[in-house]
C-alpha cells in the first residue's frame, strides 16, 4: 500500500520524524516554534517543507490558524496523511515540581487536535500520533487528559494510550513516555503493536554508547565548527566548578550536577542548560554528541543553533529508535485495515 504523507506539528529537531522517515514514510511538512530547530530539520530532512513558525497564531478576523495555509501549499485535497507530534510538556513534567493543572502550556494538545480537525476537514487523516510525558495522565491533569481522549472520540479516531520505556527499545536511557494513538479504522487501531527488543540483547550502558568517544571540545566564543571532532555537535561547557574533579561516584549533591554510572543506562535526556548530566568520569559534562547518542541518533544527524539551542534540542527529541517501531507498527496496522477493506468489498 502507499503510505500516507506526514504532517509533523512541533516537530522539534525531527527526532520522531527521523523514525518515520527510516520506515519508509515521507515527510511532507513540519513545523516548529524554534527557528535553531527548524534549521536542523531543513538539513536532516532536506526535501521537507519545513517552517518556523507559531502554530496558534491566527489569521483577522477570521480567527484561522495561519499554519493551515501553509500546509495546504504542500498537500493535495483529498490525499491520505498522518499527523505525529509531541506538544510541549513541560506543563505536564514531573520533573517540573511547580507544574499546575492550570500551565498555559498545558493547551497545547488542544491546538494539536484543533489542526487535526482542519486537516480532516480537507484531506484523509489515516492517523495520529501524540507522544507526552507520564505526568499528563497524573491525577491533577485528568481533566486535560480526558479532554484529549474525548476529542479523539468526537474527530472519529479509535484512540489507544500507551506507555513506553525508550530501554525496550534499545535506547540506553531510563525515558519513559505516553504514547496517545488514533486511527481513523478501528482494525488497524486493534493492529497497532510496536515490537520491542528484550533488554539482554542490547548493550544499553552508557560506557557501550558513548565510551570510545575522545574528550569533546569546550565552548569557547572564538570556537570554530571546524575544531570539533569526531562530530559537530561534540561539545560542551567549559567545567569550571570545583566539582569536577572526578574524585568520587556518590550521589550528586544537586540535580545539576547528577553524574552518569558506566554501566548502567543514563537518566532520561532531558536537561535545564545548567543541568546537563555529568559524564561518568566526573571531569565535566556530557557533551550534546554524547547525548544525541543516547537518545538513539545516528551518527549522520546533525544539530544546528547554539549550545543552549542544541541542549533543548537534544532534550525535547523523541529517541528515533522509539519512533521507528511506532512508524513500523503504524505501517502494518494501516496494512492489515486495507486487506480487511479489500477483503470485506470483495
Amino acid at each position: 500500500m502507499v503510505l500516507p504523507r506526514i504532517v509533523s506539528l512541533f516537530s522539534g529537531a525531527g527526532g520522531l520524524d527521523l523514525g518515520f522517515h527510516q520506515e519508509g514514510y515521507e515527510i511532507a511538512f513540519a513545523v516548529d516554534r524554534m527557528a535553531a530547530a527548524i534549521q536542523t530539520h531543513k538539513r536532516n530532512f532536506p526535501t521537507t517543507t519545513s517552517v518556523a513558525a507559531d502554530i496558534t497564531a491566527r489569521s483577522e478576523p477570521s480567527g484561522r490558524l495561519v499554519i493551515l495555509d501553509e500546509i495546504a501549499k504542500v498537500l493535495k485535497d483529498g490525499e491520505a496523511i498522518g499527523i505525529i507530534g509531541g506538544p510541549p510538556c513541560q506543563g505536564f513534567s514531573r520533573a517540573n515540581p511547580n507544574s499546575r493543572a492550570d500551565d498555559p502550556r498545558n493547551q497545547m494538545p488542544t491546538y494539536y487536535l484543533e489542526i487535526v480537525e482542519a486537516l480532516q476537514a480537507r484531506y484523509d487523516v489515516q492517523f495520529v500520533l501524540f507522544e507526552n510525558v507520564m505526568g499528563i495522565r497524573d491525577a491533577k491533569h485528568s481533566v486535560t487528559f480526558r479532554g484529549i481522549l474525548g476529542r479523539f472520540k468526537e474527530l472519529k479516531l479509535t484512540a489507544g494510550v500507551t506507555d513506553h520505556s525508550a530501554l525496550d527499545y534499545g535506547v540506553p536511557q531510563t525515558r519513559n513516555r505516553v504514547i496517545i494513538s488514533g486511527f481513523k479504522s478501528e482494525a488497524a487501531a486493534r493492529a497497532f503493536k510496536p515490537k520491542t527488543i528484550p533488554r539482554e540483547e542490547v548493550d544499553l550502558t552508557v560506557r557501550g554508547t558513548i565510551g570510545f568517544l575522545p574528550q569533546p571540545a569546550f565552548f569557547s566564543r572564538s570556537l570554530s565548527v571546524d575544531e570539533i571532532r569526531p562530530h559537530p555537535n561534540h561539545w560542551t561547557m567549559t567545567p569550571r566548578s570545583k566539582r569536577f574533579k572526578g574524585e568520587t561516584d556518590g550521589p550528586a549533591p544537586t540535580r545539576s550536577f547528577r553524574r552518569l554510572s558506566w554501566d548502567k543506562p543514563s537518566p532520561t535526556v532531558a536537561y535545564g542548560h545548567r543541568e546537563i548530566h555529568v559524564h561518568p568520569d566526573g571531569t565535566r559534562r556530557l557533551s550534546i554528541y554524547e547525548a544525541m547518542l543516547l537518545q538513539g541518533f545516528p551518527e549522520t544527524f546533525v544539530l544546528e543553533g547554539t549550545l543552549s539551542q542544541q541542549v533543548e534540542q537534544v532534550s525535547n527529541a523523541v529517541p528515533p529508535p522509539v519512533a521507528s517501531s511506532l512508524a513500523a507498527a503504524t505501517r502494518v496496522a494501516l496494512t492489515a485495515a486495507s486487506s480487511i477493506g479489500q477483503q470485506t468489498a470483495a
